[in-house]
């Protein structure tokens, strides 16, 4: 069996708003973040893994930040292109691991939504999608509550 495994990791800043977008679920918060696209940062992770399994660079290659065309974009559209890459590769998403890195917003309120959006965008069950989320206890960046980070893992199955 001809299996890959990837792994992404992303990081958007506190910005002014009143909520983040996670795993395509629009989040109330006390802030937004600071990005190009719409600062998902789970998607943005998850996107990263995949384009790593498959050895096609990261995101900011195939979406750059310089282009104006994903000026606030929708992360899910990301998240398509990938899907697409697996077809035309010939791999199929096994199962992706993602873990939320904040303070805040709380997750565990989101968390169902967000695989059920990140199912449906892939084509696969909602099983196959984890998502958690932790603290860093109130150290680094993302203790100090200026930003959010995520991480992502998946593994792909060849056809």
């Amino acid at each position: 069996m001809n299996i890959r495994i990837g792994q992404g990791y992303d990081v958007h800043a506190f910005g002014p708003g009143d909520h983040v977008m996670l795993g395509g679920v629009r989040v109330p918060h006390d802030c937004g973040v600071i990005a190009h696209s719409d600062g998902d940062v789970v998607l943005h992770a998850l996107c990263d893994a995949m384009l790593g399994a498959l050895a096609l660079g990261d995101i900011g290659k195939h979406f750059p930040p310089s282009d104006p065309r994903w000026k606030g974009a929708d992360s899910r559209l990301f998240v398509r292109h990938c899907k697409q890459l697996l077809a035309e590769h010939r791999y199929t998403l096994g199962n992706v691991d993602i873990t939320v890195v904040c303070e805040r917003p709380r997750i565990g309120p989101h968390a169902g939504e967000m695989r059920g959006l990140i199912a449906a965008d892939l084509g696969v069950a909602v099983d196959a999608i984890s998502v958690k989320a932790t603290t860093t206890e109130k150290l680094g960046f993302t203790g100090r509550g200026e930003g959010i980070a995520a991480q992502a893992v998946c593994l792909l199955v060849r056809e």
